[in-house]
């Protein structure tokens, strides 16, 4: 192994120690697939209000299954902790998403993305979300390409990233 290699490996050990032994609130990122049986999504409800209870800051997406899971968990701890940032226009998100969606106090709207695909969309979210947070969680299956790419992304970008997948 070269000593530039050594050095990364250890910066990066070093950065995630300092991450996980951080006792005060932190910028999380909580992002998966729409797909998630009901049970699931109340797994992930729940675990969404215990880190803003301990006041951590959510940034999600509003996509339904996991974005809307982890929505309902932070807002009912406290929804000044959470930021929601949407891959189009609010007019463009589904109409089951919206009604929630209306209701989030820090909703941003990304209008310059409605002539793009929702894949290619919601990839830039993801990038605009990633920068913003210092941890990443996701919920994934593994052909989820747009989805392990942002945790890809976020592992460059020296982020804790932890990554459960469904299957």
């Amino acid at each position: 192994m070269s000593q530039s290699t050594d050095l990364i490996n250890l910066d990066t050990l070093a950065q995630e120690l300092a991450t996980i032994q951080q006792t005060g609130s932190k910028r999380i990122a909580l992002l998966g697939s729409r797909h998630v049986p009901i049970t699931h999504q109340n797994l992930i409800e729940m675990m969404t209000y215990a880190l803003v209870l301990s006041g951590n800051r959510i940034i999600t997406s509003g996509a339904t299954g996991t974005n809307s899971a982890a929505i309902k968990g932070a807002t009912r701890a406290d929804a000044n902790l959470l930021t929601v940032i949407l891959p189009q226009s609010l007019e463009r998100q589904p109409l089951e998403s919206r009604q929630q969606l209306e209701q989030v106090m820090h909703l941003v709207e990304n209008p310059s993305n409605d002539n793009l695909s929702l894949a290619e969309a919601s990839y830039l979210c993801n990038k605009e979300i990633v920068s913003r947070c210092q941890q990443l969680i996701c919920f994934a299956f593994h052909d989820s390409r747009t989805l392990l790419q942002t945790c890809q992304d976020a592992e460059e970008q020296r982020k804790l990233v932890t990554l459960f997948y469904f299957d």
